[in-house]
């Protein structure tokens, strides 16, 4: 049997299938990003899962595809605690941009991931290209949930928000400031975090009548900045940007479809596929390549 995951740091989708590609479980986990998780609390997050608890001993290979697993150490730190769970099986662990490639095509294109971070690569057909490493959410991660998290929050203190919009928004969270700087300084996972606020931006029920246009028109403008930031500097840098096809995975581009289209025009690029969760596209890929 193989146990394949699909880690964020928000939330781990993890699928078994048995030897003729059936799922035999479906279950999630907190996310489990080694890069801003510390090694006990990953092992907790797994352990405190029942169902994948009473398969320690019983799987043969355990493949995981996360964030934060794009430079060696992290990713050797989660494939050690995966090991001392999972004590029989053979196990991997790869960046998340593998399995946005195996969710989105089999042909060359440009994948990019839209959840609580953000990354990209180029597939060529055959292999994953990724010439810039990610350097997280403080630094990159361009219109990730933490991007429009901070976005929002800052808005909201300089007073660049609208008014019925920030009255929304205080009432929706705890936004004082000691609060804040807690959770972004001293407290684990802020890029959980503050992509935790940006759900305030694509949930049903936001915008008020009287308001709808100057509210509809901020987040237009909002998102508008993070996507085209993303295009410059995840999308363009690859010269065959103008020639295949921009493929996306995540709630974030699931949620700006719209957007992202509109973005993509003036730079001549083209549109391929949305994914919201990569993890059935995933189990087509190991039925088809690796279960056969």
């Amino acid at each position: 049997m193989i146990l394949i995951t699909d880690g964020g740091s928000t939330k781990c989708d993890w699928i078994l299938l048995d030897d003729k590609g059936e799922v035999a479980l479906k279950t999630r986990t907190l996310g489990l990003n080694p890069a801003v998780i510390p090694e006990q609390e990953l092992k907790n997050r797994i352990e405190d899962n029942a169902a994948l608890k009473a398969l320690f001993g019983k799987v043969d290979q355990v493949d995981f595809y996360g964030a934060g697993c794009g430079t060696p150490r992290p990713t050797q730190l989660l494939k050690e605690v995966i090991e001392s769970l999972f004590m029989n099986a053979k196990v991997t662990v790869s960046e998340d941009t593998v399995a946005a490639v195996y969710a989105a095509t089999q042909e060359p294109g440009i994948v990019c991931i839209l959840g609580t971070g953000s990354n990209s690569c180029y597939f060529d057909g055959k292999e994953i290209h990724n010439p810039i490493e990610s350097l997280g959410f403080i630094l990159m991660d361009e219109a990730s949930g933490n991007y429009f998290g901070k976005r929002l929050i800052r808005d909201y203190y300089y007073n660049k928000m609208p008014a019925v919009l920030a009255t929304e928004f205080e009432h929706r969270f705890n936004l004082d400031a000691d609060e804040i700087k807690a959770n972004i300084y001293k407290k684990p996972n802020p890029n959980m975090y503050l992509a935790s606020f940006a759900e305030f931006i694509f949930q049903p029920g936001q915008t008020r009548p009287e308001n709808a246009m100057e509210i509809n028109g901020y987040f237009y403008a909002l998102i508008s900045e993070g996507i085209n930031k993303f295009i410059e500097r995840r999308i363009l840098c690859f010269k065959e940007a103008q020639h295949v096809p921009i493929h996306f995975i995540g709630s974030i581009a699931h949620f700006s479809e719209d957007i992202i289209r509109d973005c993509m025009k003036p730079y001549h690029i083209t549109l391929g596929n949305i994914i919201r969760r990569p993890i059935d596209g995933l189990i087509d890929y190991y039925r088809t390549n690796v279960l056969k």
